[in-house]
């Protein structure tokens, strides 16, 4: 590196110099805790939902080589409530040393809303004097526009609180998520509705935020507020929150309505607005439809990544990824949009498209598995086949996003779904599993269609 002759500077050019090397800058990823990932079960039940491997890597990990590309980005703080795991610890050291960025969990007593855990850990946030932050929600999937977010911040006016990441939706879907209105020569938000009853806006909140240290000054506001209100207006046993007195429900902030409600036309708020792929991953077919988008951005990203064909290799179609300790068999056949993970075994003849077989599973001779996801261990036997139901967005409509559908349908049939085999299950030969769920360490004794197997 070169460095310049500090006696040939400006005084300007010398404050400027300065200013450059004191620049840092935070990133905090709100990962949630047990109670949540609930349609994400059964894989779930084995590995916290933000750790859950999607396109070869967890969930998290894409959050984090996002932010290890913006350069004043020192460090990346986790929150959540999971209680500490060797799972999140493996993860944690395995990201600082690929990175070279300091990682931390914090964790939170109880759930403290989007918000909560941003003000309970304050200090640990504002330590180092960061000149701003980035907070994103884990259960949102994208190529994420970090820096030129970065850029537009610090274009706004001073004392600008927040720029939010915009995704265009359709309006009927925009319902399902937080609305912005926005001026659209300054990107100011003029107007904030969460989960609106009826149409305010297509562009809705992408669950990625760029936060100036001043915003703890609104989330003060109204920590006092709900504090006073605890104090003031209880009855009985619970009080206006609706909360347990034994539990603080002063810290409980929800960033949507508590804050960015009010900011909203104050001059503090704004939208950065993308067109970049975006998705959240609520449930086991999002990941699916994140895989394919992820393994996608590959192409441009990390080449290396993914699986080529050649002599002795298996058939690849489209993007696929393979750990390189699992076994393909040169027949196997795989792709499009398909992640392997460690130790996976596919024998001869296997055909696998859009899915994701996850660490020590087998698949047996001739075995397929479409629109699926196959659990930790667990063993498909010869000439079976798992098939699932895609979720996918309408492509016929621009800006369509993945539909959060329930488990089950009015009339208590299950909805049409990818099919999940949980972790340790074993499926005999010759059956066929059609848009089911097999929670974990089942022995399957025959075929299976549109069921939960408890």
């Amino acid at each position: 590196m070169l460095y310049p002759n500090f006696r040939f500077l400006t005084r300007q050019q010398f404050i400027y110099l300065n200013f450059c090397l004191l620049i840092m800058l935070k990133a905090i990823i709100l990962i949630g805790g047990p109670i949540k990932g609930t349609r994400f079960r059964p894989l779930s039940l084995e590995l916290a939902k933000p750790l859950f491997p999607v396109a070869g890597f967890p969930v998290i990990y894409h959050h984090i080589e996002a932010c290890s590309k913006v350069p004043d980005i020192k460090e990346v703080i986790l929150i959540g409530f999971f209680q500490p795991n060797d799972a999140l610890t493996r993860f944690i050291n395995s990201a600082q040393m690929e990175f070279k960025i300091q990682i931390r969990y914090l964790q939170e007593y109880t759930a403290l809303g989007t918000a909560g855990g941003l003000y309970h850990f304050r200090d640990q946030i504002l330590a180092g004097q960061p000149d701003h932050f980035f907070v994103m929600n884990s259960d949102v999937c994208g190529d994420f526009p970090l820096k030129e977010m970065l850029q537009a911040h610090r274009k706004r006016v001073k004392g600008s609180y927040c720029t939010i990441l915009g995704i265009e939706a359709t309006r009927q879907q925009s319902l399902n998520y937080g609305c912005i209105v926005e001026n659209k020569d300054t990107h100011e938000v003029l107007h904030y509705v969460e989960k609106p009853e009826t149409y305010i806006s297509t562009t809705i909140n992408g669950g990625v935020y760029l936060f100036s240290p001043e915003i703890f000054q609104p989330l003060e506001h109204i920590f006092k507020q709900n504090l006073d209100s605890k104090y003031s207006c209880k009855e009985g046993r619970f009080d206006v929150f609706g909360f347990d007195p034994n539990v603080s429900t002063s810290e409980v902030i929800r960033l949507e309505q508590d804050i960015f409600v009010p900011l909203a036309s104050s001059g503090k708020l704004f939208v950065y607005d993308t067109k970049r792929f975006w998705s959240q991953i609520k449930s086991t077919g999002a990941a699916i439809y994140a895989n394919r988008h992820y393994l996608a951005i590959y192409q441009t990203t990390h080449k290396d990544r993914l699986a080529a064909n050649g002599e002795g290799k298996p058939k690849i179609i489209g993007d696929v990824t393979i750990h390189p300790t699992a076994q393909i068999h040169p027949t196997a056949v795989l792709g499009p949009n398909v992640s392997i993970g460690k130790y996976a075994n596919i024998g001869e003849g296997v055909r696998v498209r859009e899915s994701i077989v996850l660490e020590g599973a087998t698949l047996q001779d001739h075995s397929c598995v479409l629109y699926s996801i196959i659990g930790w261990n667990a063993v498909v036997g010869s000439w079976t086949r798992v098939e699932g139901t895609p979720n996918d967005p309408n492509p016929n409509k621009p800006f369509a996003k993945i539909e959060v559908t329930s488990i089950f349908t009015n009339d208590g049939k299950l909805n049409p779904s990818i099919t999940v085999i949980g972790s340790n299950v074993q499926i005999p030969s010759e059956v066929v599993i059609l848009n089911s769920i097999v929670l974990p360490d089942k022995s399957l004794s025959g075929s299976y269609k549109n069921q939960i197997i408890l």
